[in-house]
């Protein structure tokens, strides 16, 4: 009857970070750290999960002499972003008859 939630997107975390994405073409680390109020450790390694997933992509590359990470989300990603909305729409239909 229930359609299975992505239990990689079913965190807070990685669904702020692909929501900041979905809406954005690329998206810096400080951005998303500030965005989602995350601490820097935590934040790398959801978006090491998700890159792993294939689902974002990051690039590291420097800005004069700081390092600077950027992030954007894949077509797959993108996917199972919409999967994952359509998904959570279906909870909320039972929830609602």
């Amino acid at each position: 009857m229930f359609t299975p939630l992505d239990p990689l997107l079913h965190s807070e975390l990685r669904l702020a970070v692909m929501s900041l994405l979905i809406s954005a073409e690329e998206a810096e680390f400080p951005y998303i750290k500030e965005q989602t109020g995350a601490t820097a450790g935590n934040l790398s390694v959801q978006i090491d999960k998700l890159a792993t997933a294939g689902y974002i992509e990051v690039e590291k590359t420097f800005k004069g002499k700081k390092p600077c990470t950027l992030c954007r989300i894949t077509p797959v990603g993108l996917r199972a972003f919409e999967d994952y909305v359509t998904a959570l729409k279906s909870y909320l239909e039972v929830g609602s008859k």
